[in-house]
């Protein structure tokens, strides 16, 4: 798609072409973000090697805004620095896999969490949400674990649908994996993958993850909150009450200099550091969430109303969402197939875009809504 993308500019100009492929954050870091990292350029000691794990200095700070923010006590040696959250899924994921065991995800899911497990060796179990993208029931969670299960990852604020897991679905559910863990026969881990967790419209709350369930690992990056997509920063932060939360610590360490990444980019490192609590002004992300969901619902398509993150997920007016797609294509309209995610039948629209891209759009919508008469408005217009 982003290849068909570049094609199209080319061919149409960059205004006649409306991308919504990418997950790519268009905001800049906020100003205090960008006059720290000015600042560190040229300070001495910053450019040098540091411990594995990631700057002591740096750790403790992330550790002490972590425990501001769910009551426990995190400390240094819970907390690696890593190259964003994708350098931290697969530093996990080699730290405890063996051959054949197996990662359950649900779906729809981050496609790439299937490319991280089999880099250790493991297995990706994919386990489908409810309708309305909730967490599943436990005896659909419970009918997925078998003695293999290591780990469970959960995304919320969720990539592709937006949404976010109340206090009462994560509970539900970390009752589900202590069951589940007896039959496992070891506490499942529990992985909270929340690089948007900053990202969150009003009426809406990211609850906390590591308090509802006690066999944590937290993931995380600035990618979207401060806006450093590019500079590939984040962190992985142990619950200190996980089983043998030393000896994870120690593991992962000792991955993240062996898989090559050695440690997090020490500038970026510093220039996060006092930055925990801060994030972008999401107000354009909200602007684009409510044309293109006044719109889309206004022509009938079926959507849940995302809580968090930039991205939409309706349903497909016809079974076959990559045909559907092709003919947004023909409108110069980019968009990603569902089944990329785990979930055919739907398609994911990222509005990490200028506004004026998602108001050029609304004609082409208009025009191939137009062919699908299952579409409720559509279809109430033929008939009148």
């Amino acid at each position: 798609m982003f290849e068909e993308g570049a094609r199209l500019r080319r061919e149409h100009g960059p205004d006649s072409v409306f991308d919504f492929s990418l997950g790519n954050p268009i905001l800049p870091p906020p100003p205090e973000v960008l006059a720290r990292m000015r600042e560190l350029v040229d300070k001495e000691g910053v450019h040098r090697y540091m411990p594995n794990a990631g700057w002591p200095e740096v750790r403790e700070k992330v550790a002490a805004s972590l425990e501001r923010r769910t009551g426990i006590p995190y400390r240094v040696g819970n907390i690696i620095m890593t190259v964003g959250a994708g350098g931290a899924l697969n530093v996990f994921f080699k730290a405890t896999l063996n051959p054949g065991d197996e990662v359950i995800v649900l779906s729809p899911y981050f496609v790439e969490y299937g490319f991280y497990v089999e880099n250790a060796g493991g297995k990706l179990v994919e386990v489908p949400c409810t309708e309305d993208f909730g967490p599943p029931a436990a005896e659909t969670l419970l009918a997925a674990i078998t003695p293999r299960t290591r780990a469970v990852v959960i995304n919320s604020p969720n990539n592709p649908t937006g949404r976010i897991y109340t206090d009462a679905e994560l509970v539900k559910f970390a009752a589900a994996l202590r069951e589940g863990s007896k039959k496992a026969g070891a506490p499942i881990t529990l992985i909270t993958d929340e690089p948007y967790r900053k990202i969150i419209y009003p009426g809406f709350d990211c609850p906390e993850v590591p308090p509802v369930y006690e066999h944590t690992v937290l993931i995380t990056s600035h990618s979207k909150d401060l806006g450093l997509a590019g500079d590939r920063i984040g962190y992985l932060a142990i619950s200190p009450q996980l089983n043998d939360a030393a000896e994870l610590f120690a593991g992962c360490t000792f991955c993240n200099r062996t898989l090559g990444f050695v440690s997090a980019p020490s500038l970026f490192q510093h220039t996060v550091a006092d930055f925990q609590d801060l994030s972008v002004d999401g107000t354009l992300y909200a602007t684009n969430r409510q044309i293109f969901l006044d719109h889309l619902n206004d022509l009938g398509f079926d959507i849940e109303a995302p809580g968090g993150a930039f991205y939409l997920f309706p349903r497909s007016p016809i079974e076959n969402e990559v045909e559907f797609v092709n003919r947004l294509l023909d409108e110069r309209i980019l968009v990603v197939p569902g089944r990329g995610f785990g979930t055919p039948g739907y398609f994911r629209i990222s509005y990490a875009v200028p506004t004026k891209t998602v108001e050029g759009s609304l004609p082409g919508w208009t025009r191939v809504a137009r062919e699908y008469p299952q579409l409720t408005r559509v279809a109430k217009e033929q008939a009148e």
